[in-house]
C-alpha cells in the first residue's frame, strides 16, 4: 500500500505560481511512476504531468507543457508540481497518483493509489 498526501494548493491570481507537493508513505521502497491529475467541476479527471521512478522521463499534457514542471525527491519520498503562469482554466482539484509498474500513462484507471486532492483556484 502507498499513501499519498498532497499539499500546496490555494488561491492565486492569473499569472501567479504555486508549488504542489505529494508526500508518499508506506510501500516507498518500490520503484513507481507518479503523476498529477486534475478535475474541475463537472469535468473528467485529466492527466497533467507524470514522472518515472528516477526522474529521467517526464510527460506533460499540452495544457501544462511549458508552464508546469514535475520533479521528485526520492530521499524525501515527495513529488512536486511547480505551476507558473497560472490561468483561471487551471482551477481544479489536483490529485497525486502512483503507478507501481513505473509506466507513465495518461489514463487515470492505470494508477493504483491516489491522494485526497488539493484545491487550486486561479482568479481572473
Amino acid at each position: 500500500q502507498v499513501q499519498l498526501v498532497e499539499s500546496g494548493g490555494g488561491l492565486v491570481h492569473h499569472g501567479g505560481s504555486l508549488r504542489l507537493s505529494c508526500a508518499a508513505s508506506g510501500r516507498t521502497s518500490s520503484r513507481y511512476a507518479m503523476a498529477w491529475f486534475r478535475q474541475a467541476p463537472e469535468k473528467e479527471r485529466e492527466f497533467v504531468a507524470g514522472i518515472d521512478w528516477n526522474g529521467l522521463r517526464q510527460s506533460y499534457a499540452d495544457s501544462s507543457k511549458g508552464r508546469f514542471t514535475i520533479s521528485r525527491d526520492n530521499a524525501k519520498n515527495t513529488v512536486y508540481l511547480q505551476m507558473n503562469s497560472l490561468k483561471p482554466e487551471d482551477t481544479a482539484v489536483y490529485y497525486c497518483a502512483a503507478d507501481l509498474t513505473n509506466l507513465i500513462t495518461r489514463a487515470a484507471r492505470d494508477y493504483a493509489y491516489w491522494g485526497q486532492g488539493t484545491q487550486v483556484t486561479v482568479s481572473s
